[in-house]
């Protein structure tokens, strides 16, 4: 094929689909052969592609041009209601927002926007001033976005942090979406930029107590984080000290500070349930790091220190919904662990901040979350609930430790997000900030319900639905219906300014809270990964199904979406009930599961075979993934609408695989559906990373959702 770009057919205008060359390809797995006549789609130099996009293979890139070009095509009928979508969007932003200031010591660190500004200001105040007043002059802009971002296609902060003096700040910043970050240091007070510059960064980052040493994590030429180094500020990064590398391809490592900061905590961990954690004393950087106690299977534990103890959240001794436990900090083996928080199966405690004082944990029971704050000399404890039906809770983590305030964010699916300062002590709370929607918000206009879906064996899945009080619940509106369920992750039941796009012209918008995440406790992750994966896709199944029986909507008008691990659930229920939708959008779709995770130098394999099994050595994990895998499973059939969309440096899910599932689909599709792909040539797993530019690739699926559920949606008007 010439590698003259112009002179390939796809580059002709867009008059129909692409057809993806099918190159024979044949892989014997355990006795079977399976084909792959799209594997020409993996560039096999993808770990420079990650790095320099512009190196991606000719052929490779007339394809992905000639798919965006069709997808533009196909979607002209709706250009309009696209720009439309947009401004829409856009009035729900407030431009020159900012956070809630966090208070450290004399300084208060915050990020803001400014008007028509695409990237955010890290920035920080002497602590207790407001901006607008006299004293705002007084604020140091630690980096400008807009300003670095100027002339890149991609930027994104993954990281920031700033010595305990406050004199050096820290930032990891990925400029190709790769997530190959470069660490670049400065001096606030005078806006000097360092020579220092730490490559292949992942973003974890942590400065010793004198803030002369940084520690950062390092990813290896598979993109895994595999490695802890020690940059001493003013040398050459070149001499960087190797402070801990983890030689196990399936585990990743993280780094951070305890809440106290007396500790440089580094985690190794894998995708399920096994950690690791070594501390060093960050008044000691050159020490080595002394380990907790070894990482055994199925048993993972996190630790935060106070005084000479630390607590420990753990699953460990059978806790599949974890307790709390303390330990000697001279010596914290298992054997010296005291119970302080006891595991109660179906209360799931995801998370925990230590204070001087307190102990607080972030729990879940009946798909619910709570705070509860716990006096941890007295052991009284008290809870902070709400009352809607269905609602998120988040801790917002500090920097001080000797305090009585406690940050958390609460929103509800028609509540925006509301930011609050809590006293520990004295049981009351303060609004700090609410999201604030310019184009306005009328909560009373809307009604959220939770609804409960029989799956295939009797399990009630929640089921969190939105919709406007004048849309009519008699099966005649569309619907939008979201899932995840995967790695135990749950999907908030919070507040998202762009779901309004589609709840304000008729659709209902729901979210399936299935199995593979913990909305149920960790026994609900358990009950849908592994061999018992196809829960997952039982259970958006029944959830489509009981919305229908409710006369929220009717067969043939949903629109499914999932992203990511997502994107895989995506592709399975378009494989098993096809009927059942109008649409399906897999945003960064995983769903060349086989291939993938036949592959052990793609990013996430080694670590994932705890969450979906190793199909290299396990015939029965191979048997049972190539059973739901999306892309094995595309036959004859008719399919429903679908637009998979990816991003050309993607690490996670990497490009080829919804290029490839679109192709696919295209070919065995034997109805008269489109099939689209949108492929962002300048990002990766994220997406745009300018604020506003990502709201082009919202509406771009919001326009496609309401174009195949609304013939006349060409006229751009509500449905």
């Amino acid at each position: 094929m010439s590698a003259n770009e112009s002179s390939h057919p796809y580059s002709q205008v867009a008059s129909c689909p692409p057809a993806a060359d099918r190159r024979p390809r044949t892989v014997e797995r355990h006795g079977r052969l399976m084909d792959d006549p799209y594997h020409w789609l993996c560039d096999p130099d993808w770990q420079r592609v990650m790095r320099e996009p512009e190196a991606l293979q000719a052929d490779i890139r007339a394809h992905l041009d000639a798919e965006n070009a069709w997808t533009e095509a196909a979607l002209a009928p709706v250009a309009g209601l696209r720009r439309e979508l947009v401004a829409e969007l856009k009035g729900r932003i407030k431009e020159d927002d900012s956070s809630v200031p966090a208070p450290d010591g004399p300084w208060e660190y915050y990020r803001r926007f400014v008007e028509g500004g695409q990237y955010p200001l890290l920035c920080r105040r002497p602590r207790g001033k407001t901006r607008g007043t006299d004293d705002a002059a007084a604020e140091q802009v630690l980096i400008d976005g807009n300003a670095e971002a100027e002339g890149e296609s991609f930027f994104s902060i993954h990281g920031a942090v700033h010595t305990p003096d406050h004199a050096i700040f820290a930032a990891a910043i990925d400029r190709n979406g790769s997530e190959y970050c470069t660490v670049e240091f400065r001096r606030p007070e005078t806006g000097e930029v360092l020579s220092d510059r730490l490559a292949n960064a992942q973003g974890d980052m942590a400065f010793s107590a004198d803030g002369a040493t940084l520690f950062y994590t390092v990813l290896d030429d598979n993109h895994r984080p595999s490695q802890v180094y020690r940059h001493r500020m003013g040398a050459d990064p070149a001499e960087d000290a190797l402070v801990y590398e983890d030689p196990d391809p399936g585990f990743y490592l993280g780094l951070g500070k305890t809440e106290s900061g007396r500790y440089i905590a580094i985690g190794a961990h894998d995708h399920a349930d096994t950690s690791e954690i070594h501390l060093i004393d960050a008044a000691a950087p050159e020490a080595p790091p002394r380990m907790i106690t070894a990482r055994e299977t199925g048993v993972t534990y996190d630790v935060s220190d106070r005084g000479d103890r630390l607590f420990v959240l753990t699953n460990i001794g059978g806790a599949v919904d974890f307790r709390i436990m303390e330990a000697p900090l001279g010596d914290p083996a298992p054997g010296n662990w005291q119970e302080v928080v006891p595991h109660r199966e179906g209360r799931l405690i995801r998370s925990i901040l230590v204070f001087s004082r307190w102990l607080v944990r972030l729990e879940r029971e009946n798909a619910l979350p709570r705070i509860v704050v716990r006096d941890i000399d007295s052991g009284e404890e008290h809870e902070i609930a709400f009352e809607e039906e269905a609602y998120d809770l988040q801790l917002v983590p500090g920097y001080e430790f000797e305090t009585d305030t406690l940050r958390f964010a609460y929103s509800s699916p028609t509540t925006p997000a509301r930011v609050y300062d809590y006293d520990m002590a004295a049981r009351t709370r303060e609004l700090r900030k609410e999201q604030e929607i310019p184009s306005g918000h009328d909560p009373e206009k809307y009604v959220c319900r939770r609804v409960f879906a029989e799956s295939h064996d009797g399990t009630k899945v929640p089921v969190t639905v939105l919709h406007a009080k004048s849309t009519p619940l008699d099966g005649s509106a569309p619907m939008l219906l979201y899932g995840y369920g995967s790695y135990g992750i749950s999907i908030p039941a919070s507040f998202s300014p762009n779901q309004f796009s589609l709840v304000d012209r008729g659709f209902v918008h729901a979210i399936a809270h299935i199995r593979g995440g913990t909305e149920g406790g960790y026994g609900w992750y358990l009950d849908g990964k592994l061999e018992k994966k196809k829960n997952t896709f039982f259970d958006f199944i029944a959830a489509a199904e009981h919305l229908i029986a409710g006369g929220y909507t009717s067969a043939g008008r949903i629109v499914a979406e999932g992203r990511s691990a997502g994107g895989m659930l995506m592709g399975a229920v378009a494989n098993m009930r096809p009927d059942l939708f109008a649409g399906v959008m897999g945003e960064v779709p995983f769903v060349d599961v086989i291939n993938t995770m036949c592959d052990d130098t793609l990013p996430l394999t080694p670590p994932e075979w705890v969450e979906w099994g190793n199909p290299i050595t396990d015939e029965t994990a191979f048997e049972y993934m190539a059973s739901y895998c999306p892309y094995t499973n595309v036959e004859d059939k008719a399919y429903p609408n679908v637009l998979a969309t990816g991003g050309l440096t993607d690490p996670r899910v990497t490009y080829w695989e919804p290029a490839k599932w679109a192709a696919k689909l295209r070919h065995h599709n034997t109805a008269d559906t489109q099939v689209l792909l949108y492929m962002n040539m300048d990002a990766g797993h994220g997406g745009a990373s300018g604020r506003f530019d990502r709201l082009e690739e919202v509406a771009l699926s919001w326009a496609f959702a309401v174009m195949v559920t609304d013939k006349n949606a060409a006229r751009g008007g509500r449905v």
